[in-house]
């Protein structure tokens, strides 16, 4: 049987395992200890039931060891990192690798924000290094960006590209290591303008939620912003762009109302107050409520598979 490898026992790290195990990938899952990754087995299978009630008539399983002497790559297809976002612990970790992993396996880190460029840089195999950026939950978002470094091989991100596409991921390759790869930059931009809109008093935090929920977000579940304007028609776009685009926001900091957030140490549930407070209670059933949203939208999703 084919097997990942997961490095790293954190929230990213459980998702990845998850999704991975329920499509009959066995998961060797490495944590600074053995019995640190051991810790998790129960979690991942938990949440692997959710996806597959089934999974375990597959034969896969989880095998849990210590990522500094792990040395059994037999069947392994794909190694990826997911460590704390910390550009010295990534390097560390992608040294060993470097030394200890097979050449012809693939090796992938989960960083949102560290180019694999930089994460590789200097290594002997650098070739065989990629981004592979999930988004949380990672055992739901469907999404995975697979990012080419400078040194990356083109081919080797196909292959990866293709893995994904065997354990029911939607993959995007994505060709030049630029900030933000590619779903964040799109998702960076709306955001610049949403908060600068809430700034300057034209919308409070809950009219945005409304507007893109129950517009182009209610669209895009069923296709993209690319196709939807092929749907509706290019012309009417360009049209409203040549009012619209000189008006946006263009700011190069943080918005006055975030900053004061950060500030203050008010970064959202984490912390029980963002924009607005969260009790216990409010939190839990928020949570539920997004991941079962999540769920529907990824089932209408599968009724028609479409490749764009």
């Amino acid at each position: 049987m084919k097997k990942v490898v997961v490095v790293g026992t954190g929230i990213m790290a459980v998702g990845i395992a998850a999704g991975f195990l329920a499509t009959n990938l066995s998961v060797i899952l490495l944590g600074r200890s053995k019995a640190r990754a051991e810790e998790f087995v129960n979690e991942i299978e938990q949440l692997t039931t959710t996806i597959n009630p089934a999974w375990q008539q597959t034969g896969a399983q989880i095998i849990t060891g210590e990522m500094n002497t792990w040395s059994d790559w037999s069947d392994v297809v794909w190694v990826i990192e997911t460590v704390s976002e910390d550009m010295a612990l990534k390097q560390q970790v992608f040294a060993m690798l470097d030394q200890h992993v097979p050449p012809h396996i693939p090796i992938g880190s989960n960083s949102s924000g560290f180019p694999i460029s930089k994460i590789a840089a200097g290594l002997s195999t650098a070739n065989r290094m990629l981004n592979a950026h999930y988004f949380m939950p990672a055992h739901i978002v469907p999404l995975v960006e697979v990012v080419l470094g400078e040194k990356s091989d083109p081919a080797i991100g196909e292959q990866v590209c293709e893995m994904y596409r065997a354990a029911g991921k939607k993959p995007v390759l994505v060709k030049k290591d630029i900030p933000g790869f590619l779903a964040n930059r799109i998702q960076h931009a709306l955001m610049r303008e949403a908060l600068s809109l809430v700034d300057a008093g034209i919308a409070t935090p809950d009219d945005v939620d409304a507007a893109v929920r129950y517009s182009f977000g209610f669209r895009y579940a069923a296709v993209g912003p690319m196709t939807q304007k092929e749907i509706s028609g290019w012309e009417g776009m360009a049209g409203a762009s040549v009012e619209i685009w000189p008006d946006l926001y263009n700011v190069k900091e943080l918005q006055p109302s975030m900053a004061k957030l950060i500030a203050e140490g008010k970064y959202g549930m984490k912390s029980k107050e963002g924009f607005r407070t969260w009790s216990d209670e409010e939190i839990m059933q928020m949570r539920k409520k997004y991941n079962a949203r999540l769920k529907a939208a990824f089932n209408v999703l599968q009724v028609e598979p479409d490749e764009s």
